[in-house]
């Protein structure tokens, strides 16, 4: 299983080139996605998402948040701002999903490469 970012599901959805875009499409053929609870809310928040994109996140898997998350998530926080990184809390909160479930994150958001560095979040 993989876990895209926010920004990676989006650029999918809106069609935009790049590799993260094909490879997810084939991580999609062979339901081989979760999604994050965060990038589940990031993407419904959306007010102009089109129907057929909903029905597309709604049929994915999502992972669970598992007892005690909210804590590591900060203490994650924690660990980053003291190796001198700002993590926003979205960020902090998907790179612990995927953590946690300890499969890798696709993006293209290159503030995740800091949660590599720090912690071992494998990066796609």
């Amino acid at each position: 299983m993989v876990c895209p970012d926010t920004n990676c599901v989006i650029a999918y959805l809106a069609g935009d080139p790049g590799a993260d875009v094909e490879f997810l499409d084939k991580l999609l053929e062979r339901k081989m996605v979760a999604l994050s609870p965060v990038v589940v809310a990031e993407l419904l928040s959306d007010p102009a998402l089109p129907t057929e994109a909903e029905m597309l996140i709604r049929s994915l898997p999502e992972l669970h948040v598992a007892p005690g998350y909210w804590q590591r998530a900060g203490k994650l926080r924690a660990q980053l701002a003291q190796k001198g990184y700002k993590a926003r809390l979205a960020d902090t909160l998907i790179a612990q999903s995927c953590l946690d479930h300890q499969i890798p994150l696709l993006t293209r958001d290159l503030g995740f490469r800091r949660f590599a560095k720090v912690v071992g979040l494998q990066l796609l």
